[in-house]
C-alpha cells in the first residue's frame, strides 16, 4: 500500500467505508424486512409520539400523572381519527358509487379519444371477464388472504398505539437509556445525534399534519363550491396523500381533477384544475418555507429518491416513512459535520445550524 500515491490510498479508503457502511445498511434493512410486523409498529409509534410528545408535554406541565397524560393523549387521538374515520367512511359510502361512476366515464372518454385503433372498453372488459374466470378458483385464497392482511394491519396498528403510550410515559428515561447505551467517552455526542434525528421527525410530522390539513381544506372548500361529488372524500385523500411528498398530492390532485371532469365538464374540471394548483403554490411558496424552516431541508431529488427506496423495499408503507427517516438521517449527518467539521476546522463546539428541539429525544 505504501507504493500507492497518497490519492489512491485515500480514495481506496473511502471505497472501504462506503462498501461498508452499504453492507451494514442492507443486512438492517432485510433485518427490518424480516421482522416487519414488529419494526413497523416501532417506527410509527416514534412518529406518532413526535407529533403528539407536546400535547403529553403540556398535559403534564398542568400536574397530570405521566400515566394518565399519555393515557389521555392516545385516548385522545383515538377519538380523533376515529371520528375522522367515521366521516371520510360516511362520505364515501354515500358518495362512492358517484365517484367510481365518474372515474369510469372519465376512463372511457379517455380511451375513446385516445386509445388505439380497433380497440375498446368493451374489449378490455370481455378480456377482464376471461382472466376472471380463468383464474377463478383461485378466489376463495385471494379473500382469505386479504382477510389475514386486514387483521395483520389492525394488529400492528393497536400494538402501534399501545408503544406510543409507552414511549410518551417514559420519555423521560428516554436520555438516560441513550447514554447508557452509548460507547464509553461517546455519550454526549449520541445524545446529540438522537436529539437531531428526533428533532428532525418532530418537526417534520408537525409541519406536514399542519400543511396537510391547511391543503386539504382549501380543495374540499374548492370542491364544495364546485359541487364535485365527494368532495370531503376527496379531501381526506388530499389529507393522506399529503405525507407523501410530491407524489402524494400529484395522485390525489388528479383524481379530483378527474371527477370533476366527468361529473361537471370540462369548464369545472378546469376549475378545480386551477384550485389544486393554487393550493399546491401555496404550499411550496409560502406553507413549507414559514411552517417547515426549522426542519432538515432536503432537495427535492433526495425526497423522490427516498419515496422510489421506500416504495421498494415496503410499498406504500415505506414511501410514508421513507422521507421522516431520511430527514432523521440527515439531522444526524448534520450533527456529526458541525462537531467534527468544527473540531477539523480549529473551532471550539458545533457549528451554527438549526438547533434540536428541547428534550427531542424524549421519546
Amino acid at each position: 500500500m505504501q507504493l500507492l500515491p497518497g490519492p489512491v490510498r485515500r480514495f481506496a479508503a473511502w471505497c472501504a467505508v462506503i462498501l461498508l457502511v452499504s453492507g451494514v445498511v442492507y443486512v438492517a434493512i432485510r433485518l427490518c424486512v424480516e421482522f416487519r410486523t414488529a419494526v413497523t409498529p416501532a417506527l410509527l409509534a416514534l412518529l406518532g409520539t413526535a407529533l403528539l410528545r407536546p400535547l403529553h408535554a403540556r398535559l403534564v406541565k398542568a400536574h397530570v400523572q405521566r400515566s394518565l397524560a399519555a393515557g389521555l393523549t392516545c385516548a385522545a387521538v383515538l377519538a380523533v381519527v376515529g371520528g375522522a374515520v367515521y366521516i371520510v367512511v360516511s362520505a364515501l359510502v354515500e358518495t362512492g358509487d358517484q365517484i367510481v361512476a365518474s372515474l369510469r366515464d372519465a376512463a372511457k372518454g379517455i380511451a375513446d379519444h385516445f386509445g388505439a385503433a380497433g380497440t375498446s372498453l368493451d374489449d378490455v372488459a370481455s378480456n377482464a371477464r376471461e382472466l376472471l374466470g380463468k383464474f377463478g378458483g383461485t378466489a376463495a385464497s385471494g379473500v382469505v388472504t386479504g382477510i389475514s392482511v386486514v387483521g395483520e394491519m389492525i394488529a400492528m396498528a393497536v400494538l402501534a398505539l399501545l408503544l406510543v403510550f409507552f414511549f410518551l410515559r417514559d420519555s423521560d428515561r428516554a436520555v438516560g437509556t441513550v447514554r447508557a447505551l452509548a460507547p464509553p467517552g461517546a455519550a454526549d455526542t449520541v445524545e446529540a445525534m438522537a436529539r437531531r434525528a428526533f428533532g428532525a421527525v418532530e418537526g417534520f410530522m408537525r409541519g406536514t399534519t399542519l400543511i396537510a390539513l391547511i391543503d386539504a381544506l382549501c380543495i374540499t372548500v374548492g370542491l364544495l363550491v364546485l359541487r364535485v361529488p365527494g368532495a370531503v372524500g376527496l379531501g381526506a385523500l388530499v389529507f393522506v396523500g399529503a405525507y407523501i411528498p410530491y407524489l402524494g398530492a400529484f395522485i390525489s390532485g388528479a383524481v379530483a381533477v378527474l371527477v370533476a371532469l366527468a361529473d361537471r365538464g370540462f369548464v369545472i374540471a378546469l376549475w378545480a384544475l386551477g384550485v389544486v394548483l393554487a393550493v399546491q403554490v401555496l404550499e411550496g411558496h409560502v406553507l413549507q418555507p414559514m411552517i417547515q424552516s426549522r426542519t432538515v431541508q432536503m432537495h427535492p431529488a433526495v425526497v423522490l429518491l427516498a419515496l422510489t427506496a421506500g416504495a421498494s423495499v415496503a410499498g406504500i408503507l415505506g414511501m410514508l416513512l421513507a422521507v421522516p427517516l431520511t430527514a432523521a438521517a440527515f439531522g444526524v449527518v448534520h450533527e456529526l459535520q458541525g462537531r467534527y467539521g468544527a473540531s477539523g476546522s480549529g473551532a471550539s463546539g458545533p457549528a451554527a445550524g438549526p438547533a434540536p428541539s428541547s428534550g427531542a429525544a424524549d421519546s
